[in-house]
Parts: structure tokens; sequence; C-alpha cells
């Protein structure tokens, strides 16, 4: 009778190693492709919303007062209480200024080459993330056309 030794004394052998690796490259190859997309996501998404909250204030304020909100004046008649007339009051709601306000801040912009300003205009400049036109309520961000997303769409059109 042939006595066989107990070789194994708890040490992996080197086929169970490769395999492991081998498990873990795959596991690699299919995630990390996916989680890189996500920080490029997130700043699509957070423009989509922060438009959405924008846009959402802007058809507020028409509600109200009949008009959009002045180009000029925009951040402090969507951010601070108002009268009627679009005039705005300090931080604190009074008889004459009881509409809004419509968003507690003015989002940055997450994405572009001006990603991070906050400033509202009619046309571009020094601060300015948003472009607004006070005629027709529409607001954009401030990108230029060779800016656009994973899917080849400009953020200028979202």
């Amino acid at each position: 009778m042939i006595k066989r030794k107990n070789r194994r004394n708890g040490a992996f052998s080197l086929l169970e190693l490769v395999i492991v690796v081998a498990i873990i490259a795959i596991i690699a190859a299919i995630g990390i492709p996916r989680m890189s997309r996500g920080t490029r996501g997130a700043g699509d998404s957070a423009l989509s919303g922060d438009l959405a909250v924008l846009r959402n204030a802007i058809d507020l304020y028409k509600v109200e007062h009949g008009s959009y909100p002045s180009a000029d004046t925009f951040a402090d008649q969507v951010t601070k209480y108002t009268d009627s007339t679009g005039t705005t009051s300090s931080d604190t709601q009074t008889t004459t200024c009881y509409f809004g306000p419509y968003v507690r801040k003015i989002p940055s912009l997450p994405v572009g080459a001006k990603k991070g300003n906050t400033g509202i205009a009619d046309k571009d400049g020094d601060g300015v993330g948003w472009l607004y036109n006070a005629t027709t309520g529409e607001i954009e961000a401030n990108c230029t056309d060779s800016e656009k997303d994973d899917a080849g769409k400009q953020y200028n059109e979202y």
C-alpha cells in the first residue's frame, strides 16, 4: 500500500493564484471604464438639473409678475423677495415684497471651459456661466458649440 503524504500546508498553488489574478483583471476591465465615465456623466446630469431649476424659477417668476426677470438683476429677482414690479427687498418678506424667492442661490456652471461661474447675463463675459434672454425667458449654459457631452450633444443646447 502506498502512503500519500498530505503536501498541502495551507498555501495556494501557483495555478490558483493565476486564476484569481485573471478574474480580478476581467472585473477591472469591465468596471474601470464604467467608473471613469461617472464623473463626466455627473457633470452632464448636474447641467440638466440646474437648467431645470433655473427654468422653473423663471416660469414661476413670470406667472407671478407677468414678465420675465430682468437680465441685469436676474440673480436678485429670483433669490430674494420681490414686489409685483420686481423690485427686491432684503432677505426678509415684507407686506409689499412677498413674491419668491424662487431659488436659494444661482448654481455654478458644472461643465465646459467656464465651469464654476455663476454669473447670468445676456452675453458672454467674465464670470458668466449662464446666458439669459429676458425677452423670451430662455436660459442656457455659457458654452461654445465645440463643448459637447459624450453623446455629441452641445452643452449650450441642453
